[in-house]
């Protein structure tokens, strides 16, 4: 024989703080009515893997998906690098002239190219 209904349908979490005590006792004297096996197949109802709370994805599928996110991350570096245009001042001529340039007009003249002991290439 299975014991009364609850006085109050779940979710109990939500309403235990505004119930009576008197209340709060029943619940409890309810719930220390159940089996072990009643207790672990309300625990599973309440908090089993199942409906909203089962497993999104199978054992096994974190590295497919860690491998697919490292191909795609790695086809889109390719295609960044293939695809983008370089700069015309990555050369040795555009360093060269401004280098002359910051020379001329004795740019940072402390720390700068201007400045004692700069070395521009070693």
């Amino acid at each position: 024989m299975s014991p009364a209904p609850l006085l109050h349908p779940l979710p109990l979490q939500a309403q235990w703080e505004k119930m009576s005590v008197e209340d709060r006792s029943t619940v409890y004297g309810q719930l220390e009515e159940l089996s072990l096996d009643e207790k672990k197949a309300a625990y599973y109802v309440a908090f089993g893997p199942h409906g909203p709370r089962a497993p999104v994805s199978k054992p096994g599928d974190g590295i497919k998906i860690f491998a697919s996110t490292a191909a795609l991350v790695g086809v889109a570096g390719i295609i960044f690098y293939a695809i983008r245009a370089m700069s015309k001042s990555i050369n040795k001529e555009w360093e060269e002239a401004s280098n002359q340039r910051a020379l001329e007009q004795k740019m940072n003249p402390i720390t700068g190219y201007s400045g004692k002991g700069f070395v521009t290439h070693k």
